[in-house]
């Protein structure tokens, strides 16, 4: 039986606004909320939170001294950076960008987490205007090994 009935533009409006709420509903639930520590007064954290956030990643912050949980998640000194992140399992310490915490919660390989040592120019959070953003490696490390993982010149990889 055939209908001769044509939908209004509401119910059309209506039935995108269901299918694109139930298509981020799904998106949110594949990429798991990043939580932030960070010092209360770091503006190029809160930069990177934003890199994240624009890169579809939920983002929770929690404004505290970074140390003690670099410490207890074992985060390497010589790692080390400005705020620290966790996701999926995984520590993220530093200006590591979305594409690689991505690539890391797909491929699932073996180790603690992703660093990015130091606050490289150009890195997520940390551009310059006027200044070239450096080339700086990703960093996959364990409690015994270390490996790059990828090379990024500003968000960009190599």
């Amino acid at each position: 039986m055939k209908s001769d009935t044509i939908p209004t533009r509401r119910v059309v409006l209506a039935g995108l606004a269901v299918a694109l709420t139930v298509g981020r509903a799904a998106v949110a639930e594949d990429i798991p909320t990043v939580a932030v520590t960070k010092d209360p007064s770091c503006g190029c954290c809160e930069k990177w939170v934003v890199h994240l956030r624009e890169a579809g990643f939920a983002v929770t912050v929690v404004e505290a001294p970074v140390n003690p949980l670099k410490i207890r998640l074992g985060v390497p000194r010589v790692l080390a950076s400005c705020h620290t992140a966790q996701v999926g399992g995984y520590v993220v310490e530093g200006h590591v960008p979305a594409g690689a915490i991505k690539r890391l919660l797909t491929e699932r390989p073996r180790g603690m987490g992703l660093a990015v040592p130091g606050m490289p120019i150009g890195s997520p959070g940390m551009e310059v205007e006027g200044m070239e953003p450096d080339t700086y490696d990703v960093v996959l490390f364990g409690p015994d090994a270390r490996a790059v993982f990828a090379r990024y010149r500003g968000a960009d990889l190599t």
